[in-house]
């Protein structure tokens, strides 16, 4: 059973796919806010060190047993309980707010695939056509998890208040129209 929500909770979920620019806009605006920040992408390569697995390995784990998944789930709702006001970055963050009754400005990211691909790949310093393998694991491996596991279609955008697409706007109009939207939610 989920506790009822505070209403002076104040949270902003900020999600997308890989590569979509959801990290350097939170780089960007949890200063600005001075808001606690978790990362669901930290927390889960935590749970990979703490298990003694890769990142890859503990991901196919996580395809088969739906206890990964929640405990994520589990210690971000908790941080967004117990850190308010906060910024949460992950897949699913937006729709763990809805789930649990908390009120946030929730966020969607995207950009086209080939974008993301050229994106991930400078950051993980691979080539183009590995960066779009690990990608497209990654991607494929989510989405079977989020839908057994939760019920969750990541392509549903119903559930955020906001959705840019980061290939049309630059890091600093992406955190601006955020700050926008968050002044009008949460005044």
């Amino acid at each position: 059973m989920t506790e009822p929500a505070r209403t002076d909770l104040r949270l902003l979920t900020v999600s997308g796919p890989p590569g979509s620019g959801t990290s350097t806009a939170c780089r960007l605006l949890v200063p600005r806010l001075g808001w606690f920040y978790a990362n669901a992408g930290i927390v889960f390569r935590q749970l990979a060190v703490d298990a003694g697995v890769s990142l890859a390995e503990y991901g196919r784990r996580a395809e088969a047993d739906p206890s990964i998944d929640r405990e994520l789930d589990r210690r971000m709702v908790e941080l967004a309980r117990q850190q308010s006001p906060a910024v949460l970055e992950g897949r699913l963050t937006g729709w763990m707010a809805v789930r649990h009754h908390l009120p946030a400005l929730r966020v969607w990211l995207d950009a086209p695939s080939a974008v993301r691909c050229a994106r991930v790949g400078r950051r993980d310093q691979q080539g183009e056509a590995q960066a779009l393998a690990a990608m497209e694991e990654r991607e494929r491996s989510e989405a079977s998890r989020y839908a057994q596991h939760h019920g969750i279609d990541l392509g549903d955008l119903s559930i955020y208040q906001l959705v840019i697409d980061t290939a049309r706007h630059d890091a600093e109009a992406v955190v601006r129209q955020v700050l926008e939207r968050l002044d009008q939610e949460h005044p």
